[in-house]
């Protein structure tokens, strides 16, 4: 065994009884956080995949005693989820780019410029984080109505810019970067936007990917937001559209409810497989520090 994969025990100890106990009830609710989490995904699988009398029924079956895969194809002819997935991805997309140029630069100008009083302005932005969201939530709905920018993806791209937690992700990640590296493109006759597009950038991947994945799950979760600046159906999110069509609707039958939820829940799911290494690699090197 790996000293790494040992931990902080040796062969030896986790030899004695009592170590065993410990660490029989550390995998037991291990294993019960496990059950939590993959029983609300697996009940509502096997629910879309039963007919709407066995959803019904009482006593409830966990697997489904007939298998309905069928129920798959209504839930996709019940609501067209590309038009909300295109709306979704719009959001993201926008809230990408304008994380990685606003906050982006934000966070490399108070790393690595000289600006001035940039403590003051790192301690600011530190102090925002412990505002409550739902504070500022009516007069950002005022500015955008004054602005005009109601039913515009734009309402979602321009507060994007102000995220204070991913600013000091980008910042403590840029911190970490070896200096030299900028003093040396200074003296090739780099500037400070080419210091960040060309050297910045390629070398923080594993950050980027981490935050699209944070701005992924927050566009693919959010539902008040978007429900309260969204007034056109053809504008809906996938979230709002999942709640106006298909939790309030209660001429749906229910385990068509279940397959559309299903559905709806693995994208999100696989984006995390697909980029857990960058997940973990991010947050580990950017851990935000006081």
């Amino acid at each position: 065994m790996k000293s790494a994969d040992r931990g902080i025990l040796s062969e030896h100890d986790l030899k004695k009884t009592s170590n065993k106990i410990v660490y029989g009830i550390m995998v037991f609710f291990i294993l019960v956080m496990v059950f939590t989490m993959l029983y609300p995904i697996l009940m509502t699988m096997f629910n879309g995949l039963k007919s709407n009398t066995e959803v019904n029924s009482f006593p409830p079956h966990f697997f489904p005693q007939e298998w309905h895969f069928g129920n798959l194809k209504d839930a996709l002819n019940y609501i067209d989820l590309l038009v909300f997935l295109r709306n979704t991805l719009y959001i993201f997309v926008g809230n990408m780019v304008v994380t990685l140029i606003v906050l982006g630069l934000a966070s490399f100008s108070i790393s690595r410029m000289n600006v001035p009083y940039r403590k003051v302005f790192y301690f600011f932005f530190l102090m925002t984080l412990f505002i409550p969201a739902t504070s500022y939530m009516i007069p950002n709905f005022v500015n955008l109505k004054e602005l005009g920018l109601l039913n515009q993806y734009a309402a979602f791209w321009l507060p994007a810019g102000a995220n204070t937690f991913y600013f000091l992700l980008l910042k403590n990640f840029f911190d970490g970067i070896h200096p030299e590296i900028f003093e040396a493109a200074r003296i090739d006759g780099a500037s400070e936007p080419r210091s960040f597009f060309s050297i910045a950038v390629p070398l923080s991947i594993p950050i980027f990917a981490t935050l699209a994945i944070f701005i992924f799950s927050t566009a693919w979760n959010d539902w008040f937001w978007p429900s309260l600046v969204m007034h056109s159906e053809d504008k809906y999110t996938l979230a709002t559209a999942i709640y106006k069509y298909v939790i309030a609707v209660k001429a749906l039958n229910t385990n068509i409810k279940f397959a559309i939820l299903f559905l709806v829940s693995l994208p999100p799911i696989l984006v995390f497989l697909l980029f857990q290494k960058f997940i973990m690699r991010g947050v580990a090197l950017s851990a935000v520090k006081g």
